[in-house]
């Protein structure tokens, strides 16, 4: 398997190089088509507001817009020709609500890639929010990191795992990234044994699947005060040195997801590596 049609979002953030980085790298390890997508804002304000925009006022916006999207296209372009995947490579510039133009351009890829929402960033440069474009595209989404450079994603991977319909969508989605890792963990967190597994050993049943994959994965569980699941996650991550978390994205709208809701939005706010998320 393989990912073969890549869709990353590129925008004014500073955290746009890293992110172009990453889905490159994963274009060039899986011959994958990639697409850079900027997504161009209209004129939107309150209809008394509207009132009084001159169509200089109009023109001057959309001036400016096609500017800013110019100047994204030069930079994705110039990173895939430094890259030598020109050839692989796609530039679109869409004009409409970001949140929701992502979701149906991500529809028609293997794998979404954006960043991390960063709190510092310049007010008036629109952010997508991750969680919320990973439950309306349908596909899986990986998130990098605000700050930092990543020079390999899916060397190392971890996945949390508990058994449920959204991990076990995460690990199908992640099954291209996990077939060419050198390490995959499977961490369960406060597992019952025997709850959501099919034996009495957290992780054993998706490690059996993984391992039809030709994929070995070592199982590890621990126990520990649910406040505390996000930094134990994130801390095993660090001490294995892995470069990316495969999880489950859990909805806040069902009684049962409010816990784990949570911890997506933790690991969302601290991760230090990317995320690939899947619903």
């Amino acid at each position: 398997m393989a990912l073969k049609d890549i869709l990353v979002i590129v925008d004014e953030q500073p955290a746009a190089g890293a992110r172009i980085d990453v889905a490159l790298a994963l274009s060039a390890e899986h011959d994958a088509h990639l697409t850079g997508l900027y997504i161009s804002l209209p004129v939107s304000l309150p209809s008394y507001i509207e009132s009084f925009l001159t169509e200089e006022m109009r023109t001057t916006w959309e001036a400016e817009e096609n500017a800013r999207a110019a100047q994204a296209g030069i930079r994705f372009t110039e990173s895939v020709r430094r890259a030598g995947r020109l050839e692989r490579s796609e530039w679109r510039v869409v004009t409409g609500v970001a949140a929701e133009v992502a979701a149906v351009h991500g529809r028609y890829a293997d794998l979404v890639v954006v960043s991390q929402q960063d709190p510092a960033a310049a007010p008036g440069l629109p952010q997508l929010e991750p969680e919320a474009l990973v439950f309306a595209c349908g596909r899986p989404v990986l998130v990098v990191p605000y700050v930092g450079r990543f020079e390999t994603v899916g060397r190392r991977v971890l996945v949390g795992w508990n058994g449920s319909r959204e991990a076990a969508r995460a690990v199908a989605d992640a099954l291209p990234v996990l077939e060419r890792a050198r390490l995959v963990t499977l961490l369960a967190i406060n597992t019952a044994p025997g709850k959501d597994e099919v034996g009495d050993e957290p992780g054993l049943g998706i490690a059996r699947h993984l391992a039809h994959h030709a994929i070995i994965a070592e199982a590890a569980h621990f126990i520990c005060e649910p406040h505390e699941i996000g930094d134990t996650l994130l801390n095993y991550t660090t001490d294995l040195g892995c470069d990316l978390i495969v999880m489950g994205a859990y909805g806040r709208n069902r009684l049962r997801s409010l816990v784990l809701g949570s911890l997506t939005g933790f690991i969302l706010e601290h991760m230090t590596v990317p995320v690939l998320l899947s619903h």
